[in-house]
This record gives structure tokens, sequence and C-alpha cells, in this order.
């Protein structure tokens, strides 16, 4: 029998993996567009934009959902 595979694509993700898969595919100025926080706006980074994310439960909802969607698409 084979293992349970969770649909959820935020399953087993670190917030830094997919903030570093979203920043590889769109780049700092789409992720800045999809999410106007200043962090990916101006002199972005992981480390800032981590920081920012983990304390900030609107912007870390809104792309972990890009993240879902844009894994369901079949795009990744």
């Amino acid at each position: 029998m084979a293992p349970f595979r969770s649909k959820d694509p935020l399953h087993g993700v670190t917030l830094e993996d997919l903030l570093t898969e979203l920043v590889h595919r769109f780049g700092w100025e789409e992720m800045g567009r999809r999410v106007a926080i200043r962090c990916f706006l101006f002199d972005p980074s992981i480390k800032s934009s981590l920081s920012f994310l983990r304390k900030t439960p609107w912007a870390r909802a809104k792309v972990e959902q890009i993240y879902a969607d844009w894994k369901r698409s079949g795009d990744a």
C-alpha cells in the first residue's frame, strides 16, 4: 500500500523554501506587484522578507496562496 500523500501544496514546505521558489520563479518585482509590501519592493532579500512574513499573518497568507495556486496550476 502506498504511503499517504497530502494534496495540500504547503504540506512539508518551509516558509523559506516556499519564498525561495517563488522568487526564483517570479522574481522580486512580480512578487512586489502581487503583494505590495516594502520587503519585496525596496532592497528585497529572503532574510528581510522571512522576518516580515513571520510576524505579519495577512502577508504570509497571501504569499502562501500564491504558492498554492502556482503549484496547483501545474506550472511548477
